[in-house]
């Protein structure tokens, strides 16, 4: 287990992007901690204003600061909008890790996406990754955006001597999580799909590509946990990949979430859809070795997602 190198206790801790799936779980998990959790809703601050953002820091003075809000999307969404996909994370990113070192704030975290990596990455994808390879063109915008974080945080580590950091979650499941089939990652899309095939009676459900790529989860609670660890043990410029370690194919997830569901109909892929990345499964070495691990399986997981989804969404 490594060594605390940052307390929380006492702590005036800023979450950015609270209201999103991420940003919720983090300030569910702070709960645990000894310390204060501020927040600001877009209509407070928008955080793609540089202006805005400057006021709302030197408002808050936070002590430390988590980043996990974004402008976020699947395939479709990503490809749809790349221009809003790059300026608007570009944005968040430069002006809140600009702004927390104008504040001088002791700690910051940024989050990233694992879409960071070359499209071809070797596997288990490890952290030294990064730039060695093009990117998956479909989300390059959001990648380029990511990656822009990431290089700001060991920037003003390296000028201004700040603690810095940044983390890589894989993809991400869970309460709060976005069930717009026009928008949504896979999971939700799957939920929504099921759910609703079995409430219409529906023989089938279908599914985009050949369901052969393999992919990772991990639940966003089990995400939050990580943060609030790397937050207290971790102080280096590189970032952390943040994942199960474990991944599945995409028809395997959908036949799982068609359990979790209850809907016995039939799986049908369409071939005219893209697959994306064949296969993008990140090393958790880094991170098992600071002494954190998982603690949500993939059946538990989706059956508390399927749950949320039904008493917020159906």
């Amino acid at each position: 287990m490594a060594e605390a190198v940052y307390s929380l206790k006492g702590k005036r801790v800023y979450v950015a992007g609270h209201r999103g799936m991420v940003g919720s779980a983090l300030v569910r998990r702070l709960t645990r901690e000894d310390c204060e959790v501020v927040t600001a809703t877009r209509q407070e601050a928008d955080l793609i204003r540089q202006s805005e953002a400057e006021a709302l820091m030197a408002r808050l003075k936070p002590d430390a600061v988590f980043i996990p809000a974004a402008k976020v999307g699947g395939i479709l969404a990503n490809d749809t909008w790349p221009a809003g996909f790059l300026y608007e994370n570009l944005m968040i990113a430069a002006n809140l890790i600009h702004a927390a070192h104008q504040v001088e704030v002791e700690k910051l975290l940024f989050l990233g996406s694992s879409c960071i990596y070359p499209k071809l990455a070797p596997q288990p994808i490890t952290e030294d990754a990064l730039l060695t390879g093009p990117l998956e063109p479909t989300n390059e915008w959001y990648a380029i955006a990511k990656i822009a974080g990431i290089k700001l945080c060991q920037a003003y580590r390296k000028e201004h001597g700040r603690d810095f950091i940044s983390a890589m979650p894989t993809n991400l499941y869970g309460p709060g999580d976005n069930y717009n089939l026009q928008t949504s990652h896979v999971i939700p899309a799957l939920i929504r799909k099921a759910h609703e095939a079995r409430e219409a009676g529906a023989a089938s459900m279908t599914i985009w590509g050949t369901g052969s790529p393999m992919r990772e989860f991990l639940h966003a609670d089990d995400c939050a946990d990580a943060l609030v660890h790397l937050m207290q043990v971790y102080s280096e410029p590189g970032h952390v990949n943040v994942g199960s370690g474990e991944d599945l194919t995409i028809e395997a997830l959908a036949r799982l979430v068609m359990k979790v569901v209850g809907f016995e109909g039939d799986l049908e892929k369409d071939l005219s859809k893209p697959d994306g990345t064949p296969r993008k499964l990140m090393s958790a070495d880094r991170l098992r070795a600071l002494g954190w691990t998982p603690k949500i399986g993939l059946r538990e997981g989706l059956k508390d997602a399927y749950d949320w989804f039904l008493k917020n969404q159906a």
